[in-house]
Protein backbone atom coordinates (compact mmCIF):
# COMPACT_ATOMS: atom_id res chain seq x y z
CA UNK A 1 0.00 0.00 0.00
CA UNK A 2 1.19 3.49 -0.41
CA UNK A 3 0.11 6.59 1.74
CA UNK A 4 -2.15 9.25 -0.51
CA UNK A 5 -3.31 11.51 2.36
CA UNK A 6 -2.66 12.08 5.99
CA UNK A 7 -5.32 14.65 8.47
CA UNK A 8 -5.32 15.63 11.87
CA UNK A 9 -8.82 16.28 13.22
CA UNK A 10 -9.53 17.96 16.85
CA UNK A 11 -12.80 16.56 17.63
CA UNK A 12 -15.54 19.29 18.81
CA UNK A 13 -15.92 17.99 22.15
CA UNK A 14 -18.79 19.16 24.77
CA UNK A 15 -16.57 18.96 27.74
CA UNK A 16 -14.31 22.12 27.10
CA UNK A 17 -11.66 23.99 29.28
CA UNK A 18 -10.35 27.23 29.18
CA UNK A 19 -7.03 26.62 27.17
CA UNK A 20 -6.22 25.22 23.94
CA UNK A 21 -6.99 21.37 25.11
CA UNK A 22 -9.99 19.24 25.97
CA UNK A 23 -10.58 15.57 27.04
CA UNK A 24 -7.45 14.97 27.59
CA UNK A 25 -5.58 16.90 24.33
CA UNK A 26 -7.03 13.83 22.38
CA UNK A 27 -6.97 14.42 18.23
CA UNK A 28 -7.96 11.53 15.56
CA UNK A 29 -5.81 10.90 13.14
CA UNK A 30 -6.69 9.13 9.60
CA UNK A 31 -4.17 8.00 6.93
CA UNK A 32 -5.48 6.74 3.94
CA UNK A 33 -4.00 4.37 0.76
CA UNK A 34 -4.01 3.99 -3.00
CA UNK A 35 -5.71 0.93 -2.18
CA UNK A 36 -8.67 1.95 -0.35
CA UNK A 37 -7.91 1.39 3.14
CA UNK A 38 -8.12 3.96 6.27
CA UNK A 39 -6.70 3.44 9.07
CA UNK A 40 -7.55 5.64 12.54
CA UNK A 41 -5.25 6.59 15.59
CA UNK A 42 -5.81 8.67 19.11
CA UNK A 43 -3.16 10.85 19.25
CA UNK A 44 -2.38 13.86 22.25
CA UNK A 45 -1.61 17.68 22.33
CA UNK A 46 -4.45 19.28 21.06
CA UNK A 47 -4.77 21.86 18.41
CA UNK A 48 -0.82 21.99 18.73
CA UNK A 49 -0.28 18.56 17.06
CA UNK A 50 -3.16 19.00 14.69
CA UNK A 51 -0.52 21.35 13.23
CA UNK A 52 2.40 19.56 13.46
CA UNK A 53 0.81 16.62 11.37
CA UNK A 54 -1.72 18.83 9.08
CA UNK A 55 1.46 21.24 8.39
CA UNK A 56 4.50 18.75 8.55
CA UNK A 57 4.25 15.21 8.66
CA UNK A 58 1.99 14.67 6.39
CA UNK A 59 4.15 15.83 3.76
CA UNK A 60 6.96 12.92 5.13
CA UNK A 61 4.02 10.35 4.73
CA UNK A 62 2.37 11.01 1.48
CA UNK A 63 3.70 8.41 -0.82
CA UNK A 64 5.05 6.01 1.49
CA UNK A 65 4.89 2.52 1.25
CA UNK A 66 3.38 0.49 4.28
CA UNK A 67 2.78 -3.41 3.81
CA UNK A 68 4.52 -5.06 7.22
CA UNK A 69 5.16 -3.75 10.73
CA UNK A 70 8.61 -3.46 10.19
CA UNK A 71 7.46 -0.11 7.67
CA UNK A 72 5.48 0.94 10.80
CA UNK A 73 8.97 1.06 12.79
CA UNK A 74 10.71 2.68 10.62
CA UNK A 75 8.40 5.60 9.64
CA UNK A 76 8.03 5.98 13.43
CA UNK A 77 12.19 6.48 13.40
CA UNK A 78 12.01 8.82 10.37
CA UNK A 79 9.33 10.91 11.88
CA UNK A 80 11.10 11.07 15.29
CA UNK A 81 14.12 12.05 13.29
CA UNK A 82 12.35 15.03 11.12
CA UNK A 83 11.11 16.33 14.77
CA UNK A 84 14.16 16.72 16.56
CA UNK A 85 14.51 20.18 16.23
CA UNK A 86 11.03 20.77 18.25
CA UNK A 87 10.10 17.32 19.67
CA UNK A 88 11.52 14.67 21.91
CA UNK A 89 9.03 15.04 24.27
CA UNK A 90 5.84 16.90 24.47
CA UNK A 91 3.81 17.89 21.60
CA UNK A 92 5.77 16.73 18.61
CA UNK A 93 5.44 12.84 20.11
CA UNK A 94 1.95 13.21 20.87
CA UNK A 95 1.47 13.86 16.86
CA UNK A 96 3.68 11.04 16.19
CA UNK A 97 1.35 8.81 18.66
CA UNK A 98 -1.34 9.27 16.44
CA UNK A 99 -0.13 8.98 13.48
CA UNK A 100 1.67 5.53 14.76
CA UNK A 101 -1.65 4.07 16.02
CA UNK A 102 -3.53 5.04 12.66
CA UNK A 103 -0.24 2.63 10.60
CA UNK A 104 -1.60 -0.28 12.75
CA UNK A 105 -4.84 0.17 12.14
CA UNK A 106 -4.19 0.68 8.45
CA UNK A 107 -2.04 -2.25 8.93
CA UNK A 108 -4.22 -4.90 10.67
CA UNK A 109 -7.52 -3.65 8.39
CA UNK A 110 -5.94 -4.43 5.32
CA UNK A 111 -4.61 -8.30 6.75
CA UNK A 112 -7.92 -8.54 8.55
CA UNK A 113 -6.65 -9.53 11.95
CA UNK A 114 -6.60 -7.94 15.38
CA UNK A 115 -3.50 -5.10 15.57
CA UNK A 116 -2.31 -7.87 18.88
CA UNK A 117 -2.10 -11.04 16.00
CA UNK A 118 0.10 -7.89 14.33
CA UNK A 119 2.19 -8.24 17.05
CA UNK A 120 3.08 -11.58 17.59
CA UNK A 121 -0.55 -12.76 19.19
CA UNK A 122 -2.58 -13.07 21.75
CA UNK A 123 -0.30 -13.87 25.22
CA UNK A 124 -3.28 -13.95 27.20
CA UNK A 125 -7.66 -15.02 26.98
CA UNK A 126 -8.23 -12.00 29.75
CA UNK A 127 -7.17 -8.62 31.18
CA UNK A 128 -7.88 -7.70 34.48
CA UNK A 129 -9.19 -4.20 34.52
CA UNK A 130 -9.13 -1.73 37.33
CA UNK A 131 -11.33 1.21 38.26
CA UNK A 132 -10.01 4.78 38.06
CA UNK A 133 -12.38 7.86 40.08
CA UNK A 134 -13.71 8.84 43.08
CA UNK A 135 -17.35 6.84 43.02
CA UNK A 136 -15.69 3.65 44.85
CA UNK A 137 -19.09 1.84 45.60
CA UNK A 138 -20.50 2.08 42.22
CA UNK A 139 -16.83 0.07 41.38
CA UNK A 140 -17.25 -2.73 43.56
CA UNK A 141 -20.72 -2.99 42.91
CA UNK A 142 -20.11 -3.23 38.64
CA UNK A 143 -17.26 -6.16 39.68
CA UNK A 144 -14.22 -4.33 39.40
CA UNK A 145 -11.63 -6.28 42.21
CA UNK A 146 -9.27 -3.25 41.65
CA UNK A 147 -9.31 0.11 42.19
CA UNK A 148 -7.30 3.36 42.39
CA UNK A 149 -8.33 6.88 43.77
CA UNK A 150 -7.24 10.40 43.26
CA UNK A 151 -5.88 11.83 45.84
CA UNK A 152 -4.18 15.30 45.69
CA UNK A 153 -2.41 17.42 48.22
CA UNK A 154 -4.25 20.96 49.55
CA UNK A 155 -3.24 20.86 53.61
CA UNK A 156 -2.58 18.78 56.43
CA UNK A 157 -5.91 17.67 56.83
CA UNK A 158 -5.63 15.23 53.64
CA UNK A 159 -3.51 12.87 55.75
CA UNK A 160 -6.68 11.84 57.78
CA UNK A 161 -8.77 12.04 54.25
CA UNK A 162 -6.47 9.77 52.74
CA UNK A 163 -6.52 7.33 55.72
CA UNK A 164 -10.75 7.50 55.66
CA UNK A 165 -10.71 6.71 51.94
CA UNK A 166 -8.10 4.16 51.90
CA UNK A 167 -9.80 2.46 55.13
CA UNK A 168 -13.44 2.84 52.82
CA UNK A 169 -11.58 1.30 49.85
CA UNK A 170 -10.39 -1.48 51.40
CA UNK A 171 -13.00 -2.22 53.74
CA UNK A 172 -15.26 -2.51 49.76
CA UNK A 173 -13.04 -4.37 47.81
CA UNK A 174 -11.57 -7.25 50.34
CA UNK A 175 -7.82 -8.05 51.69
CA UNK A 176 -6.90 -9.30 47.99
CA UNK A 177 -7.97 -6.69 46.42
CA UNK A 178 -5.26 -4.34 44.53
CA UNK A 179 -5.82 -0.37 45.88
CA UNK A 180 -3.65 2.32 44.26
CA UNK A 181 -3.48 6.59 44.94
CA UNK A 182 -3.09 8.62 42.47
CA UNK A 183 -1.72 12.18 43.55
CA UNK A 184 -1.46 13.84 39.98
CA UNK A 185 2.06 15.00 40.83
CA UNK A 186 0.78 17.05 44.13
CA UNK A 187 2.74 15.20 47.04
CA UNK A 188 6.87 16.03 47.54
CA UNK A 189 9.22 13.65 49.27
CA UNK A 190 7.53 14.76 52.59
CA UNK A 191 3.91 13.75 52.07
CA UNK A 192 4.55 10.61 50.33
CA UNK A 193 7.20 9.34 53.18
CA UNK A 194 4.21 10.52 55.59
CA UNK A 195 1.60 8.65 53.55
CA UNK A 196 3.51 5.27 53.47
CA UNK A 197 3.52 5.34 56.98
CA UNK A 198 0.06 6.59 57.84
CA UNK A 199 -1.53 3.93 55.12
CA UNK A 200 0.81 0.66 56.04
CA UNK A 201 -1.95 -0.92 57.12
CA UNK A 202 -4.47 -1.12 53.85
CA UNK A 203 -1.18 -2.28 51.73
CA UNK A 204 -1.48 -0.06 48.65
CA UNK A 205 0.04 -1.68 45.63
CA UNK A 206 1.86 1.82 44.36
CA UNK A 207 1.49 5.83 44.64
CA UNK A 208 0.72 7.18 40.64
CA UNK A 209 2.92 11.03 39.86
CA UNK A 210 4.19 11.59 43.34
CA UNK A 211 6.40 14.67 41.81
CA UNK A 212 6.50 16.23 38.91
CA UNK A 213 8.43 13.68 36.13
CA UNK A 214 11.65 15.63 36.53
CA UNK A 215 12.22 14.73 39.93
CA UNK A 216 13.78 11.80 39.13
CA UNK A 217 15.87 11.24 42.05
CA UNK A 218 13.74 12.16 44.63
CA UNK A 219 11.16 9.45 43.18
CA UNK A 220 14.24 7.05 43.25
CA UNK A 221 14.68 8.16 47.07
CA UNK A 222 10.84 7.26 48.16
CA UNK A 223 11.30 3.63 45.99
CA UNK A 224 13.12 2.26 49.31
CA UNK A 225 11.02 4.00 51.94
CA UNK A 226 7.68 3.35 50.45
CA UNK A 227 8.24 -0.14 50.04
CA UNK A 228 6.07 -2.69 49.26
CA UNK A 229 3.82 0.22 47.90
CA UNK A 230 5.41 1.12 44.45
CA UNK A 231 6.04 4.48 43.32
CA UNK A 232 4.59 4.28 39.79
CA UNK A 233 4.35 7.01 37.14
CA UNK A 234 5.36 7.40 33.38
CA UNK A 235 2.19 9.01 31.61
CA UNK A 236 4.23 11.84 31.20
CA UNK A 237 7.10 10.32 29.70
CA UNK A 238 8.11 9.86 26.34
CA UNK A 239 9.66 7.48 23.73
CA UNK A 240 11.75 4.62 24.67
CA UNK A 241 14.82 7.09 25.10
CA UNK A 242 12.94 8.74 28.22
CA UNK A 243 11.95 5.79 29.76
CA UNK A 244 15.87 4.61 29.35
CA UNK A 245 16.60 7.50 31.40
CA UNK A 246 14.32 6.25 34.41
CA UNK A 247 15.90 3.09 34.11
CA UNK A 248 19.01 4.47 34.64
CA UNK A 249 17.95 6.56 37.51
CA UNK A 250 15.84 3.92 39.04
CA UNK A 251 13.15 6.29 39.61
CA UNK A 252 10.32 4.52 39.33
CA UNK A 253 9.21 1.02 40.60
CA UNK A 254 5.66 0.49 37.79
CA UNK A 255 5.68 2.21 34.50
CA UNK A 256 3.06 3.38 32.93
CA UNK A 257 3.39 4.80 29.54
CA UNK A 258 0.44 6.29 27.93
CA UNK A 259 0.60 4.77 24.32
CA UNK A 260 -1.92 7.40 22.62
CA UNK A 261 1.09 9.88 24.12
CA UNK A 262 4.42 8.06 24.79
CA UNK A 263 4.90 7.65 20.92
CA UNK A 264 2.38 4.98 19.68
CA UNK A 265 2.63 1.63 19.92
CA UNK A 266 5.91 1.38 18.18
CA UNK A 267 7.46 3.29 21.50
CA UNK A 268 5.73 1.10 23.81
CA UNK A 269 6.85 -2.29 22.46
CA UNK A 270 10.11 -0.81 22.48
CA UNK A 271 9.30 0.43 26.17
CA UNK A 272 7.74 -2.61 27.50
CA UNK A 273 10.71 -5.05 26.22
CA UNK A 274 13.24 -2.54 28.08
CA UNK A 275 11.50 -3.06 31.23
CA UNK A 276 11.31 -6.85 30.48
CA UNK A 277 14.62 -7.23 30.73
CA UNK A 278 14.99 -4.75 33.66
CA UNK A 279 12.32 -6.59 35.53
CA UNK A 280 10.07 -4.03 35.46
CA UNK A 281 6.67 -4.14 35.92
CA UNK A 282 4.41 -2.03 33.09
CA UNK A 283 0.40 -1.31 33.19
CA UNK A 284 -0.25 1.45 30.72
CA UNK A 285 -1.64 4.85 31.62
CA UNK A 286 -5.55 4.16 30.17
CA UNK A 287 -4.68 0.38 29.52
CA UNK A 288 -8.23 -0.61 28.81
CA UNK A 289 -8.76 1.87 25.46
CA UNK A 290 -8.17 -0.13 22.64
CA UNK A 291 -4.96 1.56 21.55
CA UNK A 292 -3.39 0.24 25.26
CA UNK A 293 -5.14 -2.96 25.51
CA UNK A 294 -3.38 -4.13 22.29
CA UNK A 295 -0.12 -3.80 23.66
CA UNK A 296 -1.15 -5.80 27.46
CA UNK A 297 -2.80 -8.35 24.80
CA UNK A 298 0.22 -8.85 22.72
CA UNK A 299 3.01 -8.65 25.47
CA UNK A 300 4.07 -11.23 28.13
CA UNK A 301 5.46 -8.59 30.32
CA UNK A 302 2.83 -5.85 30.29
CA UNK A 303 -0.51 -6.43 32.36
CA UNK A 304 -3.59 -4.80 34.27
CA UNK A 305 -5.53 -2.52 32.66
CA UNK A 306 -6.93 1.05 33.50
CA UNK A 307 -10.33 2.06 33.44
CA UNK A 308 -11.43 5.77 34.28
CA UNK A 309 -14.68 6.56 35.03
CA UNK A 310 -15.40 8.26 32.09
CA UNK A 311 -15.56 4.93 30.75
CA UNK A 312 -17.90 3.73 33.15
CA UNK A 313 -20.24 6.46 33.90
CA UNK A 314 -20.22 7.58 30.21
CA UNK A 315 -19.35 10.69 31.71
CA UNK A 316 -17.20 11.78 28.44
CA UNK A 317 -18.79 12.01 24.40
CA UNK A 318 -18.71 8.83 23.49
CA UNK A 319 -15.80 9.25 20.10
CA UNK A 320 -14.76 5.61 19.34
CA UNK A 321 -17.56 3.30 19.10
CA UNK A 322 -17.53 -0.47 19.77
CA UNK A 323 -14.99 -0.26 22.78
CA UNK A 324 -14.60 -4.15 24.91
CA UNK A 325 -16.57 -3.67 28.09
CA UNK A 326 -15.31 -4.42 31.63
CA UNK A 327 -17.21 -8.19 33.08
CA UNK A 328 -16.40 -9.37 36.28
CA UNK A 329 -13.29 -7.28 36.54
CA UNK A 330 -11.58 -8.13 33.19
CA UNK A 331 -11.72 -7.23 30.44
CA UNK A 332 -11.87 -9.10 26.71
CA UNK A 333 -10.40 -7.92 23.36
CA UNK A 334 -11.91 -7.68 20.39
CA UNK A 335 -11.16 -9.74 17.52
CA UNK A 336 -12.08 -7.38 14.56
CA UNK A 337 -9.45 -6.47 12.46
CA UNK A 338 -7.32 -3.37 13.32
CA UNK A 339 -8.03 -1.84 16.81
CA UNK A 340 -11.66 -2.88 16.48
CA UNK A 341 -13.48 0.49 16.90
CA UNK A 342 -15.22 2.71 14.76
CA UNK A 343 -15.21 6.56 14.88
CA UNK A 344 -18.76 8.75 16.42
CA UNK A 345 -18.26 10.99 13.21
CA UNK A 346 -20.60 12.91 14.76
CA UNK A 347 -18.02 14.36 16.97
CA UNK A 348 -15.98 14.87 13.76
Amino acid sequence: MKITDVQAIYPNYEHVVPSWRTNFWQIVVKVQTDLGYVGFGYGGGGIASVAIINQHLKDILTDTVIDTVQDIQKIWDKLYFETLPYGRKGLAIMAISGIDLALYDLLGKSTNQPVFELLGGARKDKIQAYATGQDSELYCDLGFTAHKFPHRWSDDTDYQIAIEKSKRVRSLFGPDARIMIDTYMSWDSIVTETMADLLTDYELFWFEDVMTPDDRSGQHGLRAICSPTLIAGGEHEFTQFGFADLAERESLGLWQPDITWCGGLTAGIRITDMAQELGIPVSPHRGAEVWGLSLIMASSWADFAECHSDHIKSERDILWVGEPEVKDGFIYPSESPGFGVSLNDGLL
